[in-house]
């Protein structure tokens, strides 16, 4: 039986050491860390190593559940896949212990709050769009393609499309969409 941490930040210029040295404090032997988006498990490789390394009578440490998930689905589906490992969750910020009737009752009702800052954070996002698109002040983000060097190197070097993709280092589709364009 071992206790293993997770630590997460959302991006790369945040800093773990707070996290790190809580779960070191609750006795994680093993730290997993990673620096990327907790909205859904898709590219998570460290979180993904660690549930498929848990055993049965292992418990998982993390500061707070938000850590682990922030979508109640995402949550619920871990949650589930450690219950049939036989595997605990513990947040040490967070009077979480899924040992427990009592924890696994909290573990719940902190995954939808999670869920729900996170609905939150999306809606007041899109709101400051819409404003500035309003206001004129929103021209989105930049076009990553050249479309005038694509049709140049079509018409000029009569290149076709997938020398042109390789060569401006884009999708072969992105070059069809520029010149079906013209």
């Amino acid at each position: 039986m071992s206790t293993y941490g997770y630590a997460r930040v959302s991006t790369a210029d945040q800093d773990l050491t707070l996290q790190r040295e809580a779960l070191k404090a609750a006795g994680c032997e093993i730290i997993r860390e990673e620096k990327i988006s907790g909205t859904s498990r898709q590219g998570r490789e460290e979180l993904k190593t660690l549930l498929e390394f848990l055993r049965q009578g292992d418990t998982l440490v993390v500061t707070r559940l938000d850590r682990l998930a922030r979508s109640m689905d995402d949550l619920s589906t871990i949650a589930r896949e450690l219950q049939d490992k036989g595997v605990a969750i513990k947040a040490t910020e967070q009077p979480v212990d899924t040992s427990s009737a009592a924890g696994k009752a909290f573990f719940q009702m902190l995954g939808v709050f999670a869920e729900f800052e996170t609905n939150l954070r999306r809606e007041r996002q899109m709101e400051g769009i819409a404003k500035a698109k309003a206001d004129g002040v929103y021209k989105g983000r930049k076009p990553s393609i050249d479309v005038g060097e694509v049709k140049r190197m079509r018409d000029e070097k009569g290149m076709g499309a997938t020398d042109i993709a390789r060569e401006l280092g884009i999708a072969r589709t992105s070059v069809y969409r520029v010149l079906s364009g013209t």
